[in-house]
């Protein structure tokens, strides 16, 4: 049975949910804090990491609307496929292709998490996932977000965040196609180091999306082929 939860509440609660379905949420639920997690040292940025760093929050705060075909692969390495469209602020929808019963939706302050498998939706707030970072309505990597590292490889920077009063809670890495810039993957690595990957394809930039791929309170209602 679907629990309404009002966005204004203290919590939001999250419905008992299948092991498999859970599998399903890319870098979205935040993992619990286990009691011996301790705090890495602080990475040191070099002027060229302070450089890379601006870049991407100029990059990610003028990215308004994005649409893209993903491929997730989970902890246990099971591999699904879908849609996705991101509309900042705070508006988003993962189309999982069938057979896989998932669907996610974002808007308002919340994440919806429909499995019609099991019959079953959840919610949580936006604001408690790692892709409340992305959906910010002013995307900032200070603050309450904090950059613990950065990686080049030739064609590609990687940059990894925390939110900076919960960095236990779990890492999550944007990696980026560069030069030019663009976002290809992200990465979350929760605090039981396990790791749950997505992968971008066929990225459209720019445009305007039906208002009816985010209603939160019929997730389902719009499949999103339209």
């Amino acid at each position: 049975m679907t629990e309404a939860v009002a966005p204004d509440r203290a919590r939001c609660h999250v419905a008992p949910m299948h092991r498999r379905a859970l599998l399903a949420l890319p870098l979205l639920l935040p993992a619990l804090r286990p009691a011996w997690a301790q705090s890495a040292p602080a990475w040191q940025p070099s002027a060229q990491d302070r450089a890379d760093l601006a870049r991407i929050e100029a990059y990610l705060d003028h990215l308004r609307t994005l649409k893209a075909h993903f491929l997730q692969v989970a902890p246990d390495g099971a591999i699904s496929e879908g849609t996705a469209w991101l509309e900042r602020p705070g508006q988003m929808r993962f189309q999982y292709d069938p057979p896989a019963p998932f669907l996610l939706v974002a808007a308002h302050g919340l994440l919806v998490f429909r499995d019609s498998q099991l019959g079953q939706t959840s919610q949580m707030f936006l604001s408690q996932t790692p892709l409340g970072i992305l959906l910010a309505d002013k995307v900032t990597l200070s603050g309450d977000v904090t950059a613990t590292g950065m990686e080049r490889q030739p064609g590609q920077l990687q940059v990894s965040l925390v939110r900076t009063n919960s960095p236990s809670d779990g890492t999550l890495t944007l990696i980026f196609a560069d030069p030019p810039l663009a976002l290809r993957q992200w990465t979350v690595l929760d605090a039981q180091r396990k790791e749950t990957r997505v992968t971008l394809y066929n990225v459209e930039l720019g445009g305007s999306f039906d208002p009816a791929l985010f209603d939160v309170a019929n997730p389902a209602a719009r499949t999103g082929n339209g």
